[in-house]
């Protein structure tokens, strides 16, 4: 497949302030495909399109971290078909596109509990994160079979176990500590998080790591999320105050 031109920054988008890591929620894809009589497979095909030309878009506008919301805890009580269908198209997408997005600098990572997906699925997977491993361009992170109230809790355990075992004292359990122990490890949490499809809450998505997130919704169902969105997305994002609970320095001086 032909690799899309470098796009270059809009002018309005200052490159000091932009977002290091991005994370999405991908929500719309069936709606997508039902409003053009296709099917929901079709619209998750699209979907996975568009989030190739989004990595490619961070790649050239200088954001660092890109992380997708691909499958959830949660999904697995979606119809049986629908969950073997989704596997085979994440597994395929990575297989067909890797080679072109190592090509452009993309590091391969993946989020959540792998030890239950398909055994092909798993090993693309693990391709894909050797085969990049060296890149440093763009990170690539899948969240994949996770959940956030899950993440907590494994980290909970692994800490737990670590005392147990004498490995961690109690006494040095700090944040720190305990976010090396969640599945993004030290990895930097989210500038900005983008939802899709008018939906406006954050369905067990990185639960601890957007505590001061910029959160970002939009009507577009996520087909239709193109540059020209992204561009709408971080525009919004530039135009807000993050404080992280400190009081702007302005209004300080009023006081």
């Amino acid at each position: 497949m032909k690799t899309p031109l470098p796009r270059e920054l809009p002018a309005d988008l200052d490159p000091c302030t932009l977002p290091a890591h991005v994370a999405v929620i991908m929500d719309g894809n069936g709606r997508w495909a039902k409003r053009r009589g296709q099917t929901r497979l079709a619209g998750h095909g699209r979907g996975a399109e568009k989030l190739v030309d989004l990595l490619h878009c961070c790649r050239d506008w200088g954001i660092r971290t890109l992380t997708a919301y691909a499958f959830s805890t949660e999904n697995w009580a979606r119809p049986k078909v629908e969950v073997e269908l989704l596997m085979w198209l994440i597994e395929q997408t990575i297989r067909r596109r890797l080679n072109e997005l190592s090509a452009i600098g993309m590091r391969f990572d993946c989020i959540g509990d792998l030890t239950v997906l398909p055994h092909s699925l798993r090993c693309e997977i693990q391709r894909a994160i050797e085969q990049t491993a060296d890149n440093t361009s763009v990170e690539f992170v899948m969240a994949i079979n996770y959940g956030g109230q899950q993440d907590i809790l494994h980290a909970c355990q692994g800490i737990s176990a670590g005392v147990a075992s004498g490995t961690i004292n109690a006494s040095q359990v700090d944040r720190a500590l305990f976010e090396q122990h969640l599945y993004t490890g030290r990895k930097q949490n989210p500038d900005l998080l983008i939802r899709t499809s008018g939906e406006q809450r954050l369905s067990n998505f990185l639960l601890w790591q957007l505590a001061y997130t910029e959160l970002y919704f939009t009507d577009t169902f996520w087909p239709d999320f193109d540059a020209v969105e992204f561009h709408r997305a971080l525009l919004a994002y530039q135009a807000r105050n993050r404080r992280f609970g400190r009081v702007d320095p302005i209004l300080q001086n009023r006081m």
